[in-house]
């Protein structure tokens, strides 16, 4: 099922903030095409499952990736904690990461404007102003942005509390327990660094969570399935890692200490390749994340400027090899530093 039709099936629930939209799109989406060249990646550590969404609607697509997509009865191992991993000077994220976390900025607030195809066919324009002061406001225009800002309508929230807080430790040198931090901003369901017992409870848990939303939708409930083990468990991991912090990025671009963390944890899953090519003129870097961690019916390509980091689209591609190939789609960014001020006078 393509993340149009799903949402097509939540009709009855409210429409999503832009945050739920980006993350149930981010669940089920693919992208462009293979890079021109590669880069050496960094040595394979073990990552997280498939996007959760904050509101209640989207949360029923998260749902459906705890409870409806493992199969197999062979007993769960307990889920281990990110491998140290070293990073790689190779990679030209990590360069740029340390060339921004050291560049100053103007204003005191980050502004993404993120143009994606809405469920009609038709396209839907989304303003986030992320404050460095950790503030949150959204708006579908200049205007319902200014009046979310004028009136402190934060929609931070707890989720992108802890993912950005994650890119921050990022930026600032402490990649590995950023990996951690950023895969489990939306709960431990897997049971990351648990004991067996353990992580087979938070499983559960998770499971009877996501069946209550079912019901209050008046969805059916999809079968409970055993923890994921092995590859599956590693790819679930690196999803929920990869949109997690491409959630970061979309949300806080023009934040440079938020966007530094954000390219150090990119540059250290195994399962993004870098790739280099120009866009209209301009020297982009493209991050294509595997089908296996996107679930496996596309791949999703980011590309972002090679000179500083800031994102320019987010492209799905279908997966000629799936028996449910995605639809393609495009998402595109615009990312200026702002002030606050200005925000709610309207002048952006």
């Amino acid at each position: 099922m393509d993340e149009m039709d799903l949402m097509k099936k939540l009709s009855d629930v409210p429409s999503p903030s832009p945050e739920a939209y980006d993350r149930a799109r981010g669940a089920l989406q693919a992208a462009m095409t293979e890079p021109e060249a590669t880069v050496v990646r960094p040595k394979r550590w073990f990552s997280w499952t498939k996007a959760g969404i904050a509101t209640l609607g989207a949360a029923a697509v998260a749902a459906a990736v705890v409870m409806g997509t493992t199969g197999g009865d062979v007993p769960a191992a307990p889920a281990p904690a990110p491998e140290a991993a070293p990073q790689v000077v190779e990679s030209p994220l990590v360069k740029l990461a340390s060339e921004l976390k050291a560049a100053p900025q103007t204003g005191d607030s980050s502004l993404v404007i993120t143009t994606k195809p809405a469920p009609d066919g038709g396209k839907y324009v989304a303003y986030t102003v992320y404050t460095d002061k950790g503030q949150t406001y959204v708006g579908d225009s200049v205007q319902t942005l200014a009046a979310c800002a004028a009136r402190n309508d934060d929609q931070s929230g707890e989720h992108n509390a802890k993912s950005m807080a994650a890119a921050r430790l990022a930026a600032n040198g402490d990649v590995e327990k950023a990996k951690f931090e950023m895969t489990t901003v939306s709960g431990n369901a897997l049971g990351l660094d648990m004991s067996p017992a353990e992580a087979d409870k938070a499983w559960k848990e998770a499971y009877e969570r996501n069946a209550e939303m079912f019901r209050k939708i008046g969805k059916e409930v999809p079968p409970f399935k055993p923890r994921p083990t092995g590859k599956d468990l590693e790819n679930r991991i690196n999803n929920h890692l990869w949109f997690n912090t491409t959630f970061t990025l979309f949300q806080a671009a023009a934040n440079a200490e938020v966007r530094s963390g954000v390219l150090k944890l990119l540059a250290a899953m195994p399962d993004v390749t870098i790739g280099k090519s120009v866009v209209e003129g301009q020297q982009v870097l493209t991050l294509t994340a595997d089908p296996a961690i996107v679930g496996g019916d596309g791949s999703q390509v980011l590309t972002i400027n090679a000179d500083n980091g800031l994102p320019i689209s987010s492209e799905v591609v279908p997966n000629k090899d799936s028996a449910t190939p995605s639809k393609p789609s495009i998402v595109t960014y615009q990312s200026s530093r702002v002030n606050l001020a200005d925000v709610i006078a309207g002048k952006i």
